[in-house]
């Protein structure tokens, strides 16, 4: 099979991104940083079905978006964020599902030293089945350690290293004698792409009764506003509303003005002893939901004994 030159490669690569951007409404902005060719591989195989993942450099990424941004403007949002070691996952699929299935498929891998952490490295108190001559390493990090029958034994949580931290060879040697491989590295999920609109990947966490509630949250906020303001929108109408209604309720209880809704009040300030009557009928309602309870209670349980009765057994048989 005779190998394509890099000028048709090139062109090859532009119009098969431009093809993916015209197909896929939105994709993600994934970060690939020490992901090896066998997890990509793997990553591949599990994303199959569900999505294209398509690396490239930063350079001709740039340049075939740039060369589309007349037919498609929104892609010109997505110029900023191609920066480092990135590539794209188009999907049509819940973008919250296409994640989830990225990071199920994190590596575990071995503290490198020289690496940046990307997570904070404890070593809880334990017993490391290391003879006495390994002392050095944990002298060399100021790990408080005792020779319990004749292994090394850590007596207190170190916390080895830190978020951000670049590794040492100290530490990277210790780790890889305990077996512990601390960090995990996968397509990290930078930005999402959504038919021209950008934003961060902490919105795909938000559940639909979250955003109900901040929807609920701005709507009161306008409303609030509206009142002090003295301004009508559809927020503040029903409260303007209910604030007129409670204004005439008052007019009408100090005046001999009267309207259906006024009549009812009019008539309880005119016997206040109904007030007493009213809350007398209300304490017996409450009380009667429990009470009417109780005998269904009963009966269940007199149901289930007469149906153990039926199963023809007694104490002796």
């Amino acid at each position: 099979m005779v190998r394509e030159d890099r000028s048709t490669w090139k062109a090859n690569y532009f119009v098969r991104l431009i093809e993916l951007f015209e197909e896929y409404p939105k994709c993600l902005i994934v970060g690939v940083d020490n992901v090896g060719s066998k997890q990509m591989q793997e990553i591949r195989q599990a994303m199959r079905g569900h999505g294209v993942i398509l690396m490239g450099k930063n350079t001709m990424i740039r340049k075939a978006i740039r060369g589309h941004l007349s037919k498609n403007p929104n892609l010109e949002k997505l110029l900023p964020h191609i920066v480092q070691n990135v590539g794209f996952v188009f999907t049509k699929e819940d973008l919250g599902d296409i994640r989830n299935r990225l990071l199920e498929n994190k590596r575990g891998a071995p503290a490198k030293a020289g690496a940046i952490a990307p997570c904070d490295v404890k070593l809880p108190p334990q017993n490391t089945g290391m003879g006495p001559e390994k002392t050095s390493f944990f002298q060399a990090l100021q790990i408080p350690t005792k020779i319990a029958k004749g292994t090394i034994e850590i007596l207190n949580e170190v916390h080895l290293i830190k978020v951000g931290d670049r590794v040492g060879a100290s530490e990277s040697a210790l780790l890889n004698m305990l077996g512990i491989t601390p960090f995990s590295y996968g397509l990290i999920v930078l930005q999402v792409y959504d038919s021209g609109t950008m934003y961060s990947p902490e919105v795909l966490d938000m559940t639909t009764e979250e955003l109900r509630n901040r929807f609920m949250a701005g709507v009161r906020n306008v409303a609030a506003v509206s009142l002090a303001i003295k301004y009508p929108t559809l927020a503040s109408a029903p409260h303007s509303l209910a604030n007129g209604l409670q204004n005439m309720l008052a007019i009408a209880a100090a005046s001999d003005v009267t309207f259906s809704a006024a009549e009812k009040l009019k008539e309880y300030l005119a016997d206040p002893s109904k007030f007493a009557a009213a809350a007398s009928a209300a304490a017996p309602a409450a009380a009667a939901a429990p009470a009417a309870a109780a005998p269904a209670a009963k009966k269940e349980e007199a149901k289930a004994e007469s149906s153990e009765d039926d199963m023809g057994f007694g104490l002796f048989d």
